[in-house]
């Protein structure tokens, strides 16, 4: 099977980044609380920019890409328009922290739901999407997975492992995003110019993690292999230890998920 008509309803960020991977897909339906932003995605995709209840009645694939705090309100505003469909739809949540029943709840109905959790580099291909299902065929399923697929990684998991799942890799561009920009400006106080070092730095990071997935080796074993006897990285990996690096870097993940689970209540 395939979806035909794929809705969005917030078209932000993330909402609009996973627009971007369904374009040619299908036909897609784009609404926005600013209805500016999503006419501008809609001509960039070629799409149609419509409301919140066009999308509800029209999509058999309906993305809702509004933040935990606002979905209540959304959802009580198309809600109507969903119990009067007799065709058979699926709702898609990337809200952080809201749990499926709780959208089911929302919606005011025992629908078919996909919760994921995507991250902002799907937007070049390189991103990660953990997704679990309630009420979902597995040829809905498949095909869910084939439409994301040049998202990225592309993941099933518990539910109760999304929240952690979201702290790490959701949350986890913008702990990333300091320490490039940091090794970047350390380049620079060291005579590198400024392009060059955030090229170098980004590039560098892009390489770490794809030759991590390619070797199946830990990440302390690469470090290892990097780490010559009296050597300067080692004197670079020492300094990182005396700043606690890596215990700050598991505190942001804790503290994300913590926030995770703050927003599902």
């Amino acid at each position: 099977m395939k979806f035909e008509k794929i809705g969005f309803i917030g078209c932000g960020n993330m909402g609009g980044a996973i627009a971007k991977v369904c374009a040619g897909k299908g036909e897609l339906y784009l609404a926005n609380r600013t209805a500016a932003k999503a006419e501008t995605l809609a001509a960039r995709i070629c799409g149609h920019a419509v409301d919140n209840q066009t999308v509800a009645s029209t999509c058999d694939l309906i993305f809702l890409g509004v933040k935990p705090q606002m979905m209540q309100d959304m959802l009580t505003g198309i809600a109507p328009v969903l119990a009067k469909r007799s065709d058979r739809f699926v709702l898609v949540s990337m809200a952080a922290g809201l749990e499926m029943s709780t959208i089911a709840e929302m919606a005011g109905g025992d629908y078919p739901i996909i919760r994921i959790m995507p991250n902002t580099p799907v937007a070049v291909g390189e991103g990660v999407v953990q997704f679990c299902t309630v009420g979902v065929t597995e040829a809905e399923q498949a095909a869910f997975e084939e439409l994301l697929k040049d998202a990225g990684k592309v993941d099933t998991l518990p539910e109760q492992l999304i929240d952690a799942a979201s702290a790490l890799s959701g949350c986890g561009p913008a702990f990333v995003y300091p320490i490039m920009e940091a090794m970047a400006d350390g380049a620079v106080a060291c005579g590198l110019p400024r392009g060059k070092a955030m090229e170098y730095a980004a590039q560098t990071l892009i390489g770490a993690g794809k030759l991590m997935l390619a070797s199946d080796k830990h990440p302390g074993a690469l470090k290892d292999a990097v780490c010559s006897p009296a050597g300067s990285t080692i004197q670079g990996v020492r300094v990182l230890e005396e700043r606690a690096v890596r215990g700050a870097m598991m505190d942001a993940v804790i503290a994300a998920f913590e926030k995770n689970k703050q927003l599902g209540k």
